[in-house]
């Protein structure tokens, strides 16, 4: 077995449950929020319907890879390493296959 091909692969389900948790974790305190509302452009109001849009849990790992601190503080918080939440990071925002749109 090849070390170096066999990288981190997080499934869809475990990738979209990662992403859950950091909206908790962001969610959880009212500066990390802000920001996040600040930077999504979204307000408190437009959060859920947001949430329910394809790709929003894909942002969410953007907004924690963009922020190493707020990156390193959710993986020590829900006890994954880092590359974990990279690898889910990857199969969020990985381009769409095929053309499989429900």
């Amino acid at each position: 077995m090849n070390g170096q091909r066999q990288k981190s692969i997080v499934s869809q389900e475990a990738a979209e449950q990662i992403a859950i948790a950091a909206l908790g974790f962001i969610a959880s305190e009212p500066e990390r929020l802000d920001r996040f509302l600040s930077i999504t452009g979204l307000g408190p109001d437009t959060l859920r319907a947001a949430a329910s849009q394809k790709g929003f849990l894909g942002q969410i790992l953007s907004h924690l890879a963009d922020d190493e601190s707020l990156l390193l503080a959710f993986a020590a918080n829900v006890g994954e390493s880092p590359a974990s939440i990279a690898a889910a990071h990857q199969t969020l925002n990985r381009p769409a296959s095929g053309g499989d749109e429900t």
